[in-house]
């Protein structure tokens, strides 16, 4: 793996703490209750509001391994709502959390990581990556926390863009996409994050009949072995498993500097708070 590659592995893994605060917010269920839409549309409207009132198959494109009944209903109640409400709303409820994740953190510090990552993403390539381009040309909150979040946003739609080129190369759908990530590995011992199964079916959409099918061709493909809620990758998928994971981290380090590096290493301590404050999935208050 090159220098950039394994930069762009970290910041990956260093920024998604702080980002997914947004969609795991605790204000989540009361939001909804508001704004008259479930947890789904919340979802939707609220990673897909920069690319404004698009036709439902353009957002199930973007989000890929969804299915586009769930994008196409959840995308339906959002627009009906508004994307302006919810990003709104989105925005609120992220002050109001990070005002006491960040509170050990001194702003100016966050202030500055704010700046390094407006510059970093203000100089990504975006041609061929819409839901990227979409987030680079939403506005930039005033509030350092808010718009630092917005950057890492950037960051990390444009990583998921270079994912999906990555996937699609290599012939998997969006379905198949899933249901090769959430496999087991050969190597029980080796740990990584997964969703889940049934977690993935619920929140993406598919039935366990269409998440069968996919395990079947993943199968005939040699890709795949074992029952649908059992499967585990063969040797030649984890193979296929390292390569997309290579290309992705790849592709993305290219466009990351020695400036970018000392970013996310200061980002340690703020998705450190993130975590700590027990407000992710498998976490807990410190």
């Amino acid at each position: 793996m090159s220098e950039t590659a394994a930069l762009a592995r970290r910041a990956y893994e260093t920024v998604e703490p702080f980002h997914v605060v947004a969609y795991f917010n605790p204000g989540i269920r009361e939001a909804c209750s508001d704004l008259g839409i479930d947890q789904h549309a919340f979802y939707v409207g609220a990673r897909a509001a920069p690319m404004g009132e698009a036709n439902a198959a353009v957002v199930t494109a973007a989000f890929y391994n969804f299915s586009p009944t769930v994008i196409e209903a959840g995308w339906s109640q959002a627009l009906q709502a508004g994307l302006a409400e919810i990003d709104d709303r989105r925005y609120a409820m992220l002050a109001e959390q990070y005002g006491t994740i960040l509170a050990g953190i001194d702003p100016a510090e966050i202030e500055a990581l704010a700046q390094g990552f407006g510059t970093v993403v203000d100089g990504l390539p975006l041609a061929g990556r819409a839901l990227a381009s979409a987030w680079a040309a939403s506005p930039v909150p005033d509030a350092p926390a808010l718009a630092l979040w917005r950057h890492v946003s950037v960051l990390r739609e444009w990583r998921g863009d270079n994912h999906l080129a990555e996937l699609i190369g290599h012939g998997l759908t969006g379905l198949e996409a899933g249901v090769f990530h959430e496999a087991d590995l050969p190597d029980l011992a080796v740990r990584r994050r997964v969703m889940g199964r049934r977690f993935f079916r619920i929140t993406r959409g598919w039935s366990e009949e269409q998440w069968g099918e996919a395990v079947a061709r993943l199968t005939a493909r040699g890709l795949v072995e074992g029952e649908p809620e059992a499967h585990r990758l063969t040797p030649d998928g984890m193979a296929l498993y390292d390569e997309i994971e290579a290309g992705t981290d790849a592709v993305s380090g290219a466009a990351f500097t020695d400036a970018a590096e000392g970013l996310i290493e200061r980002m340690r301590p703020v998705s450190k708070a993130v975590i700590d404050a027990g407000v992710l999935p498998g976490s807990k208050k410190a």
